[in-house]
């Protein structure tokens, strides 16, 4: 799986959502044991789903991406069998079969094994709310992870006079996380100047999902990037056919705009 690589001003905990799903351990001696979804039952299910609206790579691969993926554990690196398949929502999903790896010169290494689809965000937002379902099956087992009302295009949205391209120094601004039933937090703020290197972390203050940014008075006039991020954890109704299953959401956003007098 490749992740969204991270610009200079990212400093917003995505990875702390994403960081789990590739695993990497010494405890495998570098050996591969193909496994039936029935002997992987034992393990533990990760997800996370990563919806990072960059403006300055917008499509990045990654950037709008659920991933499924199972704790390593000792003995021999697991790797699917080949009648494995995976859907979300009864679509396809990409399978990462896992096993032995010599990522970052580790030559006894375990690569996880998981899952991932990468949503269409336009089509998301044109499209209902409603439960992701993810449904691993093989000869030997089924796997069904229900997440309540995952499936949604978050959104950090304007609110107020003005517009989000141009914001006054010394002035304070209102965003609403979408959709409006959820609560993340905390939502973070970055502000980074152009052609600057590092971000500055903005004054936050959180009602539910209303986010209040402030611009501190000493903020240059000049273009910048707002970035506005948080996680939110995902609420699990089922889970089948593993040992347990936990999972987060997290969601940034860029606003390209001029800071003024």
């Amino acid at each position: 799986m490749t992740l969204p690589v991270p610009s200079p001003r990212r400093t917003v905990s995505r990875f702390t959502v994403l960081g789990a799903l590739v695993a990497l351990t010494g405890c495998g001696g570098g050996e591969t044991k193909v496994m039936s979804l029935a002997e992987l039952s034992d393990r533990s299910l990760t997800f996370a789903l990563a919806d990072v609206d960059d403006a300055e790579t917008p499509d990045a691969q990654g950037a709008h991406r659920v991933t499924v993926s199972y704790s390593v554990a000792d003995g021999p690196c697991s790797r699917f069998a080949d009648d494995v398949t995976a859907t979300l929502n009864g679509q396809p999903m990409t399978l990462v079969p896992g096993g032995a790896s010599d990522v970052g010169g580790r030559s006894e290494a375990c690569e996880n094994s998981r899952v991932y689809f990468n949503f269409d965000p336009a089509a998301w937002g044109r499209e209902p709310v409603e439960d992701i379902v993810v449904q691993l099956q093989d000869a030997t087992s089924t796997v069904r992870l229900v997440v309540q009302n995952a499936k949604a295009k978050r959104k950090f949205t304007f609110q107020g006079e003005g517009t989000p391209d141009k914001l006054r120094v010394g002035q304070s601004y209102d965003f609403l996380w979408e959709p409006s039933t959820e609560v993340p937090g905390p939502v973070e703020a970055l502000l980074l100047r152009e052609g600057g290197r590092a971000p500055g972390e903005l004054p936050v203050t959180q009602d539910g999902n209303k986010v209040t940014v402030s611009i501190p008075a000493a903020t240059p006039q000049a273009n910048h990037t707002l970035t506005l991020g948080a996680d939110l954890t995902g609420a699990v109704t089922e889970c089948t056919g593993v040992a347990s299953c936990t999972g987060a959401i997290f969601h940034s956003q860029d606003f390209v705009l001029s800071v003024v007098p």
